[in-house]
């Protein structure tokens, strides 16, 4: 057998070994405590668009994300955006990164939504004018929360 054989099938083995590995398997979404008071429903619908399926409790759990090593970076993405900020358990501009700013910053500069997404979600890229919709829609639905 040469040696091109013996790393196929070696990698072959290593890919159906990272299956087992459970992490990253659990596909179910919690309920939907509460939504921030929108500014207006096109703001909902921007953030939807190109945040909810990170930032929510109604994410889309695309294919890939059941096929490791796809499923532990998918997973750790929507654990890790849940935990920050989520749209679904709304805090009322109380919780760690419902601060205006931060949100801001992180659209303004391109990070969010992250590259790795949208190479998957063609419909999150943002032309400038609609980053700065839901800029703006963002910033004054977490302001008009904050004040409340």
């Amino acid at each position: 057998m040469s040696i091109l054989t013996k790393s196929f099938v070696a990698l072959i083995a290593i890919a159906v070994a990272m299956q087992l590995v459970p992490y990253g398997k659990n596909h179910v979404n919690p309920p939907v405590v509460r939504e921030p008071v929108w500014d207006s429903p096109a703001t909902r619908n921007l953030v939807k668009q190109a945040c909810f399926d990170c930032h929510s409790n109604e994410t889309v759990w695309p294919w890939y994300s059941r096929i490791a090593p796809f499923s532990w970076l998918v997973y750790h993405d929507v654990a890790e955006a849940r935990e920050e900020l989520n749209f679904s358990d709304w805090q009322g501009g109380t919780g760690k990164a419902e601060k205006p700013q931060k949100v801001a910053k992180e659209v303004q500069s391109g990070d969010m939504p992250p590259f790795q997404y949208k190479i998957a979600h063609p419909e999150a890229r943002l032309d400038d004018a609609t980053r700065k919709a839901l800029l703006d829609g963002l910033t004054a639905t977490m302001n008009a929360a904050t004040k409340r």
